[in-house]
Formats: C-alpha cells, structure tokens, sequence
C-alpha cells in the first residue's frame, strides 16, 4: 500500500517526482520522501506526512539533478515513524545507493535473523532494508547483476525502484503483485506505481513492466531483463477493489470499469425492493455506477462527505459519539426520512465503520438500510503489501454473514460473490491473487500467519 515513482535524465527530475508523488497520495499518506541524483552524489529528503507538507520548493531545489525516485508510504511492515520512511539511502563500499518499494517480502524475517547473526546492523524495522543488504553483501560485478542477485534470495511482493549515482533499476516480482508501469515524458523514461501519476505530468503511458522482468535504465538507454524463472501471475486483485485510482490503467485494466462491473454484477446478484440507492463516498461511486445502470432504481447522494478533513484536528473535549466518522460523512437528512435504501461500499474489514454509518442513517430517519459490498468478505489477512489486520479482527473471518448484518444493524446484507467478481474479471480471472477472500496463498509461509 505504498506509491513509487522514478525518472531518469530530464532537467526537472525532482519537480516531477513531487508532482508524481501527489497524483500517488491515496496509496500512502503517512511519509514521502525523494532522492536525486546528480551523476555524482545522492541528495534526499523524506519526513513524515502529505507531500504537499513535506516538500517546499527550497527543499525540491536541494534535490539537484536529472534523476529521482521518490516514494509515499502506508506501513504494512516496519512502525509509523521517520527512519522507516522511504526511499531508503546508504552508502556502501561500491557507492551509494537509493532504493523505494511497494509490497511485502515474506520471508524478510528469517533473512533479517541470519544477516544479523553474520554482523549486519540495521536501521529500521522495514522489510525493504533487506533487500539493501543483499545488494550490499553480493559478490557480483555489476549494479545490476548484486540487484539481481539479492532480488532472487527474497521471496513475496515488490515492485521496487532503485537509484545509483549513474543508473537506475525497476523490478516486479516473478508473480506481479504490486502494479508497476512504463512511460516517458519527452524521452525520459518514467516509472510509477500507477498510470495517473504520468497523466499529471503529461508522459505517455508506454506499458506494464511484466512480472519478474527488471529494467536497467542509464545513459544507454532502457535495457529489460527477465532473471527469474517464470511464475504463474498472482496480481493483487483489491488493486481493482480499493487501492488503485478509478482514472488509473493497470494490469491492463482500466480501474473505472472494472469497480463499475462490480457493481452491475452486485445489482444482479442481490436485488432489494428500495426508493433508493446510496454510494458510500468515495469508495462506493464507481460500483453504485453500475448498480444503478442494472438495477434501474435511482441514486441519490444521501451522504455526503467532507474533502477537507486533514490527518490531525482538534478534538472536543466532550465526547461525541462517532466523531471520527462523523467528521468525514455526514448523511442529508431531509433526502433520507421514511425511506427505504440500498447503500453500496467497495468492503467490509472490521465491520465497525459500517455500523457507525447504518446507524447515522437510521438517526437520519432512514426506514430499512441494506447494505451491499461489491467484494466477497475479507476472511484472511495479506502478506503482499496490504494492511489487513490480524485474521482474529476480520469480522468475516469468524462470523456468519447473517450476524455481520445484525452486527452493522443492516436490514439486509449482501456481498459479490467470488464467481461474480472472477465473472468480471473476464478471461485475466485466474492471473489475480484472492488470498484475502480464501486464505489459499500463492507462496507458502515460513511464520505464523496469525
């Protein structure tokens, strides 16, 4: 749940990486960070918070030279704090190096043990400083051949950007489970998490770096390799469900449409006798879209949310109940008393906000709730970038949907089934991961998944 960004050799490398990295704000909005090259040295900044916050233009003007990778991060593995906000710098006996990543490697914690035992120091608690010290260690000749040899003794989810002095490096995972994309802005190569970081700064969007292909890029050009022996493709498939942005084009989808058939899928599925359909903002919109082409009855915004909330405010000393949901959505009363609704929201993880926001539907004045999720429910946890919980705090992991619905107060609950959400899918329906819905992993684990 991480957004990364590169471009090599354009004159406003750093400006374009920020730009980059704000168009990416959704996919991590805890630190952000850039690092430059200038042929001869790293220059970096990262700190905690929104881009917007993070960088000036004093500080984008430090970060000198053609080439940048920059980073924004939701932490799945490693603490919420400074030194484990990428892209993660260190120089070593070859140089110095930079690297930013998105995704989860799995066997991290066993590589980590045995580096320490061998004298290996490290400075966070992150998955990604592994994949540093690999590099480091590595008997190789060349930058690329020590990534090549590190990337192979790692397991799990990476699409990773790494940056020298002189070259950088773009990697996927043999099973491509973090997205990854190609494109150039002039004829600066960029890569980025998603293809709505290009339309920002106007570069063409080229193509998707496959899985388990790595590219080297340098003043020769772009040169892509395929080091790993093959796999089949286990793309993550809540990419489409939650994470990715509607007007994003990835795994060769674009993200709107799919969200959207999810929805008319939905409709045909669990038809409700209703006034009214309501998107759960803005996570709902794109299924409500197709719920309301194929269900035929209306829509109507019947909660509208605050765009302005920041990630701190000041709280009132006296206690209002669900205040934190009550200060991003708040239901339009006058549209909502005496009638009957069907509210539509992309999944249902603890089930708690569900609850809180049935109930201000119903203090509304709303007569009957039924609740529809355009995913199946969430029993197991991810280990390939996303933050899940533990399995013991997903509710569908212990509960029937019947207890789920009397949990959230709903008058009905229904969500996709995983046929209809594989049915949408189209022909691609098995190059996508589903762990989080079956608990049947595409890499088995070495530690206890609780």
């Amino acid at each position: 749940m991480c957004g990364i960004f590169g471009i090599y050799d354009h004159l406003e490398a750093s400006n374009l990486a920020y730009l980059g990295l704000y168009a990416l704000q959704h996919r991590g909005q805890e630190s952000a960070g850039i690092v430059s090259s200038d042929n001869r040295q790293l220059h970096h900044y990262r700190q905690m918070g929104l881009v917007s916050e993070v960088f000036t233009k004093e500080i984008l003007k430090r970060l000198s030279g053609k080439s940048a990778i920059g980073h924004v991060r939701y932490s799945t593995a490693g603490s919420s704090e400074l030194k484990n906000a990428q892209p993660f710098v260190v120089d070593y006996y070859k140089g110095s190096l930079a690297i930013a990543h998105n995704g989860n490697l799995s066997n991290a914690p066993l590589i980590h043990t045995e580096l320490e035992s061998k004298g290996s120091i490290f400075q966070s608690n992150m998955d990604t400083e592994v994949i540093v010290h690999l590099i480091a260690r590595s008997k190789e000749k060349s930058f690329l051949e020590r990534t090549v040899h590190a990337l192979k003794q790692v397991e799990g989810a990476y699409s990773v950007l790494i940056l020298t002095e002189k070259e950088m490096i773009a990697a996927r995972d043999p099973f491509g489970f973090r997205p990854l994309v190609l494109g150039q802005i002039k004829d600066a190569p960029v890569v980025a998490s998603e293809t709505c970081a290009f339309d920002l700064i106007g570069a063409k969007f080229l193509r998707e770096i496959e899985p388990g292909e790595v590219l080297l890029i340098n003043e020769d050009g772009i040169k892509s390799f395929r080091p790993f022996p093959h796999k089949p493709r286990h793309q993550c498939i809540f990419e489409f469900i939650y994470f990715a942005r509607p007007d994003s084009f990835l795994f060769n989808r674009n993200v709107y449409e799919v969200r959207k058939a999810f929805g008319v899928q939905l409709a045909k599925e669990s038809p409700a006798e209703v006034d009214m359909v309501v998107p759960i903002p803005d996570s709902g919109f794109p299924a409500t879209v197709g719920f309301v082409a194929e269900s035929k009855i209306p829509m109507e915004l019947g909660m509208i949310r605050n765009h302005y909330v920041g990630r701190t405010f000041i709280e009132p000393e006296q206690q209002i109940r669900h205040f934190g949901v009550k200060i991003k959505l708040n239901p339009v009363k006058e549209l909502l008393k005496g009638k009957r609704i069907i509210t539509v929201d992309d999944s249902i993880v603890r089930a708690t906000t569900s609850r809180k926001i049935n109930k201000m539907f119903r203090n509304a004045g709303a007569k009957e709730v039924h609740v529809r999720i355009s995913s199946p429910p969430i029993t197991d946890p991810c280990f390939f970038g996303i933050d899940t919980p533990k399995r013991s705090e997903l509710i569908a992991s212990s509960h029937k949907i019947k207890e789920i619905q009397k949990f959230i107060n709903a008058s009905s609950l229904h969500y996709l089934s995983l046929e209809g959400l594989k049915k949408c899918m189209r022909e691609d329906a098995e190059s996508f991961c589903y762990a989080c819905f079956t608990g049947d992993y595409p890499i088995p684990f070495q530690m206890d998944l609780e």
